[in-house]
């Protein structure tokens, strides 16, 4: 069996959310491609965030970013075409996101986000499927539907 692949990207704000994130998702045996920064130091975000977002379409897989508050993170990401992030700070926004907007990515706020209900949100967001039926054809109805 395959390992599922995640793609993970953060700014200098939420380096120690994402690193924790990061050692969650090893423990649980997953692929990571980590797209930085890698370390604390001051960066601008949306390189990192549209790099992210390009590996989330290149490998078909899920993506998870942080930055300070998320906003700006999700708000990158969802320039990228194919892209469906949500920006994420309870359980239920988690499993919606999935659920009703099959959103391939999420953005954290490592200034506002606890690393444990980080680790609890990841995990609802990468088990939750999407629902279909209503729902997609609400997503078909998007400015750049690629469904």
């Amino acid at each position: 069996m395959q390992k599922q692949r995640i793609v993970l990207g953060t700014d200098h704000a939420g380096y120690t959310l994402k690193e924790a994130v990061k050692a969650h998702l090893i423990g649980q045996g997953m692929d990571i491609i980590d797209c930085g920064t890698f370390g604390a130091e001051e960066v601008d975000y949306p390189p990192i965030m549209r790099k992210a977002a390009e590996a989330v379409n290149e490998y078909g897989c899920k993506g998870i970013i942080v930055g300070g508050s998320g906003n700006g993170e999700a708000m990158v990401a969802n320039k990228v075409q194919g892209i469906r992030c949500a920006r994420c700070v309870s359980l239920w926004d988690a499993e919606m996101a999935r659920r009703h907007n099959d959103a391939n990515m999420m953005s954290l706020g490592g200034r506002v986000t606890e690393s444990q209900l980080a680790c609890e949100m990841v995990d609802v967001f990468l088990m939750t499927a999407f629902e279909g039926e209503r729902h997609e054809r609400r997503l078909k109805q998007f400015p750049d539907a690629d469904l």
